[in-house]
């Protein structure tokens, strides 16, 4: 890639690290939901988008006790990430060359209002389905702004797209296991929030326990001389058997009679941590996903590249 290609897609250093504080506050937002939602608390607050009658922001913190002080908490967060978002969007638009990138910025405003208004709609018309929206919707807004982060970075607009016979596999399969995260995510939603579909939930978890391996083990085999990709797809398999051990505790805990030790604690600490962990999970495969298709060029096509390699600027 020529060094006139290179100045087109290199995003300012300064934007780049607005993608990663976004990533770091939605990550925050997360655990706070999970605490939100596992506490009991997503009603605390019977209002909105006042607090008590309050404008969200003069709320008294000394009134912040209990699950109103998760639930609060979510509020005030939720609406840092919405100005972030907000931020890195207009930041996007003026310095950035290419014209999809930039409207990806816009679709990550549009999906964190959609956001802030599906959280005051559940309060509102107290509706279980809103919640379940809700939970899923903030895991995509999570991979959104991941890829944002990756497509900003300079390792992004420096990389070598090179031939390779597997190249539309790993991307196939990179992409399937990503869309079985998400899917996994959504049964994962409607079991925290109705009780049902644990038999999806465990049809996921079986399916990723061979996707993942499959993908990572493909990988490494073809492209250990890459880090770029062995080092996601080794994140993958680790944060797997994370993933799966604090699934078997928050059955346990819910699903069994077997008192777990610390009850009160670790009742509360495996579903937040089983959600963080499958939110990761997304975003570690979506990275894989995009760098298999910015790195890897199907043979056949020669130096023709997908419309996530091309950086032509529109």
């Amino acid at each position: 890639m020529g060094e006139r290609a290179v100045a087109n897609i290199l995003s300012p250093p300064w934007v780049h690290r607005l993608a990663l504080a976004l990533c770091a506050a939605t990550l925050g937002l997360i655990v706070v939901g999970g605490l939100v939602t596992n506490t009991g608390a997503a009603l605390a607050v019977p209002d909105w988008p006042r607090t008590f009658g309050y404008n969200m922001f003069l709320f008294p913190w000394s009134q912040m006790v209990g699950g109103v002080f998760y639930e609060h908490s979510h509020r005030l967060l939720g609406a840092g990430v919405g100005l972030l978002t907000v931020a890195l969007a207009v930041m996007l638009w003026i310095t950035e060359g290419r014209r999809w990138v930039r409207w990806l910025g816009v679709a990550a405003v549009l999906a964190v209002c959609l956001q802030g208004v599906l959280g005051g709609l559940r309060v509102l018309l107290v509706e279980g389905a809103l919640a379940i929206g809700h939970g899923v919707l903030a895991q995509a807004f999570f991979g959104l702004a991941v890829a944002l982060a990756l497509l900003t970075s300079p390792g992004w607009a420096t990389a070598v797209p090179a031939q390779s016979a597997d190249a539309l596999l790993l991307r196939r399969l990179a992409l399937l296991t990503s869309g079985v995260l998400y899917l996994q995510i959504g049964f994962g939603a409607v079991l925290t929030h109705a009780g049902a579909r644990l038999d999806g939930h465990l049809a996921g978890a079986a399916a990723l326990a061979l996707l993942i391996p499959a993908l990572a083990r493909r990988v490494q085999r073809g492209h250990g001389d890459q880090p770029a990709l062995v080092l996601p797809a080794r994140l993958l398999v680790a944060l797997l058997v994370v993933q799966l051990l604090l699934g078997l505790g928050a059955y346990a805990g819910r699903f069994t009679e077997l008192v777990l030790p610390l009850a009160p604690y670790l009742g509360l600490a495996l579903p937040v941590t089983h959600r963080l962990t499958g939110g990761l999970l997304l975003a570690t495969s979506l990275v894989l996903a995009l760098r298999c298709h910015r790195l890897l060029v199907p043979r056949a096509a020669g130096v023709a590249r997908d419309w996530v390699s091309r950086e032509a600027p529109a």
